[in-house]
């Protein structure tokens, strides 16, 4: 197991990391605002369980091969670009629709499947992938032994932290949409927002290099 240093100075840069403006935030405060704070809570939560894939790839070694492999690689952005880029042309021809999402009560299968998006959108970006694979290791005490334990544990604090402040981040942008609930303008607005943010994000993704 890590030690209270190795915990300490992990947790500290994981919430550094996290709170710094990136491509999760976004689509976080994006999804709040135009759905409302369970929605963006449940999106929020879904894009830091993402990360428990990306552990377990840099557990296994498999991150190291993608990042070994350019065609591997390749293959991996330009899918999850793709996949942001079909998020963005749903909101974009929403036609209106995000003032009777916010007027209407979600339920329970909604926010599931808004849950499984936000899986998604972390576990098929390859940048997050060769993050965790540069991250985890830098705070593994090798002389201890345990290098997969430790990555795991490590990788599980993490999750769990992105989960607490990704949380805050939709509910706090999600009251935001709940203020706009009977602005059908506004509404149709943040959804058209909300839309471009995901293709800027997939076409980003996609031209990377």
């Amino acid at each position: 197991m890590p030690t209270s240093a190795q915990f300490l100075g992990f947790l500290l840069a994981a919430l550094l990391i996290t709170v710094a403006p990136g491509p999760d935030n976004l689509m976080v405060l994006s999804m709040g605002a135009s759905r409302g704070p369970r929605q963006g809570m449940a999106f929020g939560l879904g894009c830091a369980s993402g990360c428990l894939s990306h552990t377990t790839l840099a557990v296994l070694g498999v991150s190291a091969l993608i990042a070994a492999t350019p065609w591997a690689f390749g293959l991996l952005r330009v899918c999850g670009g793709l996949y942001l880029l079909w998020l963005g042309w749903r909101a974009l021809h929403s036609r209106g629709a995000l003032h009777m999402r916010l007027a209407a009560p979600a339920g329970n299968e909604a926010l599931s499947r808004l849950f499984v998006r936000g899986v998604l959108a972390n576990a098929v970006n390859p940048k997050v992938v060769l993050f965790f694979l540069s991250f985890l290791p830098q705070f593994v005490d090798a002389s201890r032994g345990h290098v997969a334990l430790q990555m795991a544990v490590l990788g599980a604090v993490f999750t769990l932290q992105a989960a607490v402040l990704f949380a805050l981040i939709g509910a706090f942008s999600g009251s935001i949409g709940a203020r706009l609930r009977r602005d059908a303008r506004l509404a149709l607005w943040l959804d058209r927002i909300a839309g471009g943010v995901f293709v800027a994000l997939g076409l980003r993704l996609i031209a990377a290099r």
